[in-house]
């Protein structure tokens, strides 16, 4: 079991910056890719980065490639999702999960999932 705890979510303007921290126990964190999901009111869950799991490698979706940044730290047990440039349409309830398997974008390759934080972009 993998147990994951995000956090760092709030209420920032357009234009604006967050940092979100999802921490991890339970078995080796060093063993599991990474990724970070989000979702809006009425819409389903989507692919945000990854990051593989030696942290040599990350991937993005489209919508935010250029604005947001994984990154993680294997001896504290945390990934990262620092988000720069933030849209009112980045505002959903984020999610960290853990996986085995580098690349997916997929929320069923992810075995492991966090309650979530809350970002609000106001214009």
């Amino acid at each position: 079991q993998v147990q994951l705890v995000e956090s760092g979510g709030g209420l920032v303007q357009a234009g604006g910056s967050l940092r979100l921290s999802c921490a991890a126990s339970g078995r080796t964190f060093s063993n599991y890719a990474m990724g970070w999901f989000r979702q809006a009111p009425g819409k389903e869950r989507e692919f945000v980065a990854g990051i593989h799991r030696s942290g040599s490698d990350t991937y993005y979706a489209a919508s935010v490639k250029g604005r947001f940044t994984v990154s993680r730290d294997n001896a504290r047990n945390t990934v990262y999702l620092q988000m720069d440039s933030l849209k009112p349409e980045d505002t959903a309830l984020y999610y960290c999960a853990a996986g085995a398997i580098y690349g997916a974008r997929s929320s069923g390759s992810y075995g492991y999932w966090g309650q979530g934080t809350q970002v609000t972009v106001s214009s």
